[in-house]
């Protein structure tokens, strides 16, 4: 108990006395307690009016000079009132802050409610989106964005990554759009203005595809007159050597043009493929009778085959990035070692896994590895005839599948590489209990 409520009960306790005392003398005591009981709560029913008075319109008047316990109150209630004005400043000044930040950034910025309601955008996406604010503060921001990747995009609910879309559609404006969710629902909606990017990234893949395409009628030419020469019986036995070496460089450059128009067309395609029937346990089957049928391949390729299910999709592409994989375990697997293909479903979706006992990868390579032309060992690679966008291919063929590439390895040990497809991409879901060995 603090000293105020000390004093202000000792007064209390005093003045009883005094009246109790005054009752003894003069008669009738209890009279005299209930008057001075009266005039105490009188004085306490005062100090609280003055009090209520204040705290109703402490803006504008000054803190009611009370005494005792009171005193103590008006305190704590001014401490209270400055440390909460002192907050209150301080966070509207964070807020123009913010705002002012925001304003500056190149990116626009939009704040929507759980309802996905704009409560909030800044300058830049006012100008990139067309916003108005007093007319579209409130508003549904898929109401007001009509384009049907970004509808899309909002009903997936997947926002690991932007949607690009044209806005407006039709327009040359192209845009990158990103949801953050955050605290209470919220999400913070990032949009960004790509059209530079886009524009420089149609051109490196007009560029990619028209060379490749120029490259590929010399390199026939080239090719052919190669295949005689080192047919040509006449020909000096001391040029073999370097000719059989000019075949294996011009199939290794077929083979880069090859890839880099298959890689073009995924590219330049539309973002989504098609979905057609794929018979992928066919597929797969054909694949490992082509691997037995290579001069070189390693002692043991088991096929298993754990659903019938079949894919809804591009059956190139599908063939292609299965090939890839396939063609690099090959490569890379020594001729005792083994190859394992299998394919399986579940409440994820579809998977394939390709694994092999082969050379493996260092974990610093791995997350690179489906970059363009990167190479892990390129000693290696170039020996076995690889062009470095295999890999590249697979990554973009999943994509428009909506799927995607997992790849576990270790150095020395062998590696396995998973391609994931969503449940959507699936034509049946019912599994398949027998597996199919390498002797089938």
């Amino acid at each position: 108990m603090t000293s105020a409520w000390s004093f202000a009960l000792a007064r209390l306790l005093a003045l009883l006395g005094v009246a109790l005392l005054g009752g003894l003398i003069f008669g009738r005591p209890l009279v005299w307690v209930i008057a001075v009981l009266a005039g105490y709560l009188c004085l306490q029913l005062i100090n609280l009016y003055r009090l209520d008075r204040w705290l109703r319109h402490r803006n504008f008047i000054e803190p009611p000079d009370l005494g005792g316990a009171w005193a103590d109150v008006v305190t704590q209630v001014v401490r209270l009132h400055r440390r909460k004005r002192f907050h209150k400043q301080r966070l509207i000044q964070l807020f123009r802050e913010l705002r002012r930040s925001t304003a500056a950034m190149p990116d626009g910025v939009i704040i929507l409610n759980a309802s996905r309601e704009i409560m909030w955008f800044n300058r830049t996406a006012g100008r990139l989106l067309d916003l108005r604010r007093k007319v579209d503060i409130g508003l549904r921001i898929d109401n007001l964005i009509r384009a049907p990747d970004f509808i899309r995009y909002l009903e997936q609910g997947d926002f690991s990554e932007p949607v690009y879309i044209t806005w407006p559609v039709g327009s040359e404006l192209n845009l990158s759009i990103q949801m953050i969710p955050y605290g209470g629902g919220q999400q913070m909606m990032l949009v960004r203005d790509v059209t530079r990017q886009t524009k420089l990234e149609a051109m490196r893949k007009d560029f990619v595809a028209n060379a490749s395409h120029e490259l590929r009628s010399p390199l026939t030419v080239i090719s052919g007159y190669l295949d005689s020469l080192s047919e040509d019986g006449a020909l000096d036995p001391s040029w073999a050597g370097p000719i059989g070496e000019m075949r294996r460089q011009a199939e290794r450059m077929n083979a880069i043009v090859h890839d880099l128009l298959e890689l073009s067309k995924l590219e330049s395609g539309d973002k989504e493929a098609g979905e057609g029937l794929v018979d992928v346990a066919g597929m797969l089957a054909l694949l490992r009778k082509e691997v037995l049928a290579l001069p070189s391949h390693p002692k043991d390729v088991v096929l298993m085959l754990d659903s019938t299910a079949k894919l809804l999709g591009e059956e190139a592409e599908i063939h292609s990035a299965f090939s890839n994989l396939v063609a690099n375990a090959v490569k890379y697997t020594p001729p005792e070692g083994m190859i394992e293909i299998r394919w399986w479903t579940d409440d994820a979706g579809g998977h394939l896994a390709v694994r092999d006992t082969g050379i493996g990868i260092a974990a610093e390579h791995i997350p690179r590895l489906t970059e363009r032309f990167y190479r892990a060992d390129p000693g290696r690679a170039r020996q076995h005839g690889g062009s470095g966008l295999g890999l590249a291919i697979v990554k973009h063929a999943l994509q428009r599948h909506g799927g995607r590439l997992e790849i576990e390895s270790e150095e020395g040990k062998g590696s396995t590489f998973t391609c994931h497809f969503p449940r959507r991409r699936l034509a049946e879901s019912e599994a398949w209990p027998l597996r199919a060995a390498a002797d089938r």
